[in-house]
């Protein structure tokens, strides 16, 4: 439908609306799909007729379109299923639990059995999930505030909730105006005409002497004669409206109003290759455009039937209640993240692709030309092939000229094909190879094509009517498809600029090709001679190249744009638009930054130095890991397909090998196994020598070999017994355990080992510092003293320092504006008591902050108090904003409460309640919709962020006879799911959604004085920790393992190091520099620490299997598991 015609139906709903069919209302409203009226769902709601409210519902969504969908119904429906188990009526009970809740069993099954049991409780409420159920009336309305706002938030009720803002009576007044048009067109036009009916145009009848037209019945304003007349009549078109571009509207992936006007070249070859009539007019009849941005409608029901095809099961940020449709839990513990070992290429590394069905086979292409074959499971080069022309009289002359000219070229990609038998490899000038995979070592050139004028800049395999064609791009702006002879089977024409990327995909039997130009157009083919099925703009408007996970069913794509910014998001098939945005990219980028996906989970992109892996359901990056160094600005990144293994190219001609536990495990068993090999007799190898000679060229040997590596003969090469090979290979046969053996704790315990710098003006031994924060931007750092006052550094760009950042290298300065005004907070008279606290906006231009007094706003550029509240007793004791809205906080209470304050209307809207003694830490997560507190009663609360009740409460596990005093502060891990709680006794991981603790360390060997403050690294990598004696610990975050300590006399003066109360209260982490921390002392100095720039790191990361080091132990980390006598120590 038309957007006009969608218009048309918004006219007759106020039409109806102001007549007061009410009935009939609604009944369109489902029926159209166009509006969703929250009011009368409510009231239905309420009035607990749920066969209306899912009939209505209907109208929208069903139940497995998305996890908010689901969710949804499976709210009304558990409070259904609640309500008639309320009223004793077991048997409705046990109608619903079949008929309706029994399709959730299906994602959660653990969740139904859990719902079922509640049939054999006297009271439903003797579950401890649903001890607070109210009465009904309380309970239907807590369920509507949850289902308002999955409806705000499910994607299927976009622009559906709000009614356009018309004029009253809209419909009629443009009838009249068309009746006013009508008489003007009379040719003996009446002074009072009669309009009988709308049936039929209006006409005058003749009568004697002209007269000028007058308005007819209801006064309308003049309008001026259009040129042409369209009458709305019930099978004519509207008036076509103007689309406009927009980037995130794809609004149908296989649709476009605006075929390109360009001529389609014809096949060049008569192609074997039969495409299915259904494909072909799927789309071939548009409508005029809409403004829907893209959107348009069919003469027939094709659209719709390819739309449901293309429609995936949406993934939404959302609760955990139910789970989404997926058995197997994962953790970033699954990702590959641990070197396995370097291999070094010769020459730079281009692109990289793993085998389909061999784990350890990869293929990489290089800037040489040159393309080989590796076992990164043996770390063996298995064949190489130098670049070179297979018959130079077949190229054309623009190839032969090009080559002339300059002999140089470098693979740009190298692509597997799906059956693992072919190896496509595209080049920088003009060709494209096609090499048999026959063996471990037998790579034979199967096909040289000279596919496009200029650079071929990407490669895939696609499978169209079941037979396996090449699909190729290039500088000379067109998208071929190649049969395995050589043959040009389609050619298609319409991007205006060199094509960068292509992506060949299918939805069951529809099969097309997306593709991407520099000019960031985004177009998609079908194979056929019609042209582009889309046109619309990607993210950053450059470089972008798509890719779907593993299974299909979701599409990603990441590219950079001119400038360097750098887009990685999720799109939405169905509706065609931007799904997801992720976060995380940091620099601008000199290239264009390389994704991968993996195990339908994860996403990686190489940036930054670094390996940066993201949750596709999150929207930010989960981890980050630098690989022990040695990567490029933008590293090239490939997973195999398992995901237990990744790859990324280094600076030095040569890539990394990353695994998981699972792929060391792989890694190890195939250097085993090889070892065994070669200690086999000499006439084993010459049959198997034999046996792979023998393979069929077809290769139809993949399925009989072993996954894990292919099957090889071992020869004698270069002279070097095999025997001896293996016996190299086995030395390193454990090399993570190598690693671990060589691991020392790094210590930096003198000046020249790190950097460090002191804030000026910020030593004052009267006013310790009690909160420390840098600024969002990274640019400045902001400490609170015990006094109450508050004083800003900021580093200025320049020449030495021309990112502007923070650095340990350059002195900054302490910032006042021109007023001399000084941030100071209300304080009592025994400020000494006090408990300061500071909260920090996210765009850096108010602080709040407050000392025992009333809570005050700071303008952070003129240190004006903007405004006051929150006047004590009780005082205030710790801030956070709401992560959604920065007028919302959290403020924690000296007698225990936390209030839920709204800035804007002065109001506070709750009170939370649940500890013994002050609050001293507050953390909100945006992913779980929780609110974590913690309090000097060692007591961990979380609450619901939506009704604010209290979901659970844990105390920390203290050491023996301790009692429960001390600080205990919170904050969440980049995921928002993980959460680092410290205490002086302790550090721990807890997993927030489960709300319980998965990992613990406690103060032992170099680091055992009380630990004083901690925070994570901004990449969540790290964990920071300053201890009462003036040691720094850094530790691996996953897994509280001591990787560096920083001995106090590294970053203080001599005199100040030998002194005994001198030491950091507090320590915070650089927004975007993870190995840069700040730490606030005891004699109100404050100091940014960073390493050496030739190190650029805190040590290495601490094996997983690290035992006894050197005679020394690694730090351990307690698990849940462990006995108390350990936490005693």
């Amino acid at each position: 439908m038309t957007s006009l015609s969608r218009e048309l139906v918004f006219l007759i709903l106020q039409f109806l609306e102001e007549e007061k069919f009410k009935e009939t209302v609604h009944k369109l409203e489902q029926e159209s799909g166009f509006l969703f009226n929250m009011k009368y769902f409510e009231e239905k709601a309420l009035a607990g007729e749920w066969d209306e409210v899912e009939k209505y519902l209907s109208g929208f969504t069903k139940v497995d379109d998305n996890r908010y969908s689901m969710k949804i119904f499976f709210e009304i429906r558990k409070q259904k299923y609640l309500e008639a188990l309320d009223r004793n009526d077991r048997a409705k009970a046990v109608e619903i639990l079949v008929k309706d809740l029994k399709v959730f069993s299906t994602f959660n099954e653990e969740l139904f059995k859990e719902i079922t049991q509640l049939l054999t409780l006297e009271n439903f409420r003797e579950n401890e999930q649903l001890s607070k159920y109210g009465d009904t009336k309380s309970a239907r309305s807590i369920m509507l505030v949850e289902l308002k706002k999955l409806i705000e938030s499910n994607p299927l009720f976009r622009e559906k909730l709000v009614f356009p803002t018309l004029k009253a009576s809209r419909l009629r007044t443009l009838i009249n105006q068309s009746l006013n048009w009508q008489h003007q067109l009379c040719k003996n036009p009446r002074p009072n005409p009669d309009i009988k009916t709308l049936f039929t145009d209006h006409a005058c009848s003749p009568q004697n002497g002209a007269r000028a037209p007058t308005p007819v019945t209801l006064p309308v304003a003049a309008i001026a004669k259009p040129s042409t007349y369209v009458p709305l009549g019930v099978h004519g078109a509207f008036p076509p409206a103007a689309a406009s571009a927009n980037a995130n509207a794809l609004a149908g992936w296989m649709a476009n109003a605006n075929p390109p006007s360009s001529v389609q070249s014809a096949v060049v070859a008569a192609s074997s290759l039969s495409v299915p009539s259904n494909q072909v007019s799927v789309l071939k009849h548009p409508r005029p455009s809409s403004t829907a941005l893209g959107m348009i409608d069919y003469q027939n029901s094709d659209h719709e039937q390819l739309i449901k095809r293309l429609r995936t099961a949406q993934s939404v940020d959302d609760g955990t209640y139910p789970a989404p449709p997926q058995h197997v839990s994962w953790s970033p513990e699954d990702l590959p993240r641990t070197v396995a070992g370097t291999i070094h290429q010769g020459s730079s590394v281009t692109s990289m692709d793993f085998h389909p069905s061999h784990q350890t086979l990869l293929a990489v292409g290089c800037s040489n030309g040159e393309i080989a074959l590796w076992d990164v499971g043996l770390r063996e080069k298995l064949v190489s092939k130098a670049f070179k022309i297979c018959d130079y009289n077949a190229c054309s002359p623009p190839c032969q000229a090009a080559f002339v000219r300059d002999s140089s070229i470098s693979v740009s990609r190298v692509s597997w094909s799906p059956d693992g038998n072919l190896i496509g490899v595209a080049f920088t000038k003009h060709l494209v190879h096609l090499f048999a995979y026959q063996g471990p070592n037998d790579l034979r050139q199967h096909l040289e094509i000279d596919a496009h004028f200029g650079s071929v800049n990407d490669l895939a395999f696609s499978h169209p009517n079941k037979q396996l064609c090449v699909v190729t791009c290039g500088n000379d702006k067109l998208v071929k498809v190649w049969d395995l002879a050589g043959r040009n089977l389609f050619c298609f024409e319409g991007h205006e600029a060199p094509v960068y990327s292509i992506c060949p995909h299918h939805k069951e039997n529809i099969q097309f090709i997306f593709s991407t130009a520099i000019d960031g157009k985004i177009k998609a083919w079908l194979y056929d001679n019609v042209g582009s099925r889309v046109d619309y703009d990607a993210p950053g408007q450059w470089c972008t190249r798509m890719l779907y996970s593993a299974d299909g069913s979701r599409l990603f794509s990441c590219g950079t744009s001119k400038d360097g910014d750098s887009f990685l998001v999720e799109w939405n098939e169905s509706e065609g638009a931007i799904k997801r945005t992720y976060s995380g990219f940091r620099k601008k980028s000199a290239g264009v930054v390389q994704f991968d996906t993996t195990r339908n989970h994860f996403l990686a992109a190489g940036e930054d130095n670094q390996i940066k892996f993201w949750d596709m359901d999150s929207n930010n990056v989960i981890t980050s890991i630098d690989a022990d160094g040695g990567l490029p600005g933008l590293p090239c990144l490939r997973f195999n397909k398992e995901g237990n293994l990744l790859v990324v190219t280094t600076a030095d001609n040569g890539f990394k090998i990353l695994a998981n536990a699972d792929g060391i495990r792989t890694l190890r068993a195939i250097q085993a196994r090889s070892y065994e090999a070669s200690r086999a007799p000499t006439e084993m190898k010459v049959f198997s020598s034999a046996m792979v000679g023998n393979i069929n060229p077809v290769i139809t040997k993949v399925e009989c070999i072993d996954r894990s590596s292919p099957a090889r003969p071992i020869p004698i090469l270069n002279g070097i017994d095999p025997i001896s090979r293996s016996v190299e290979r086995q030395k390193s046969l454990d090399d993570v355990s190598d690693k671990t053996k060589a691991w020392e704790l790094v210590e930096i315990v003198e000046p020249v080992q790190c950097r460090a710098v002191t804030m000026p003006d910020s030593t004052d031994p009267d006013n310790k510092v009690a909160r420390l924060l840098y600024t969002n931007s990274g640019v400045g750092i902001l400490a609170l003293g015990f006094n109450g006052v508050q004083k800003l550094w900021k580093w200025s760009r320049n020449e030495q320092n021309p990112s502007g950042k923070a650095t340990a290298s350059i002195v900054p300065q302490h910032w006042l504006p021109n007023t001399g005004l000084v941030m100071t907070n209300d304080v009592p008279e025994n400020y000494e008591e006090a408990v300061p606290c500071i909260a920090l906006s996210k765009n850096d231009s108010y602080v709040m902050s407050a000392c025992g007094g009333k809570v005050s706003l700071f303008n952070m550029m003129t240190f004006k108090v903007m405004t006051t509240f929150m006047a004590p007793p009780p005082a205030s004791t710790f801030l956070a904003f709401h992560p959604q809205d920065n007028n919302i906080l959290a403020i924690g209470m000296e007698d225990s409460t936390i209030h839920i304050y709204n800035v804007r209307v002065d109001e506070v809207k709750t009170k939370l309640k649940g500890h013994q003694k002050r609050i001293t830490g507050l953390a909100f997560s945006s992913n779980l919709n929780v609110l974590v507190s913690t309090g000097a009663d060692a007591q961990i609360c979380f609450w619901n962020t939506e009704s604010w009740e209290k979901r659970k409460s844990i105390t920390i596990q203290l050491p023996a006879g301790r009692m429960p005093v001390g600080d205990t502060r919170v904050q969440f891990h980049s995921d928002q799911v993980r959460m680092l709680v410290c205490h002086e006794t302790q550090l721990a991981v807890y997993d927030a959604s489960k709300m319980e603790r998965i990992r613990q360390w406690v103060p032992q060997d170099v680091l055992s004085a009380p630990i004083s403050c901690a925070t994570y690294s901004c990449n969540s990598q790290l964990v920071y920790a300053s201890f009462a004696d003036g040691n720094i610990g850094v530790f691996d975050a996953d897994n509280l393992r001591l990787r560096c300590r920083i001995a106090p006399s590294a970053y203080l003066s001599q005199a100040s190091s030998n002194s005994q109360t001198l030491s950091p209260l507090v320590v915070t982490a650089h927004p975007q520099e993870p190995n840069q921390l700040a730490v606030g002392m005891t004699d109100g100095s404050v100091k940014v620490i960073e390493p050496l720039e030739s190190e650029g790191k805190w040590g290495v990361a601490v094996p997983v299997d690290n035992g006894m080091q050197n005679g020394r132990t690694a730090s351990p980390s307690i698990a849940n598991n462990t006995a108390s006598e350990q936490l005693q120590r």
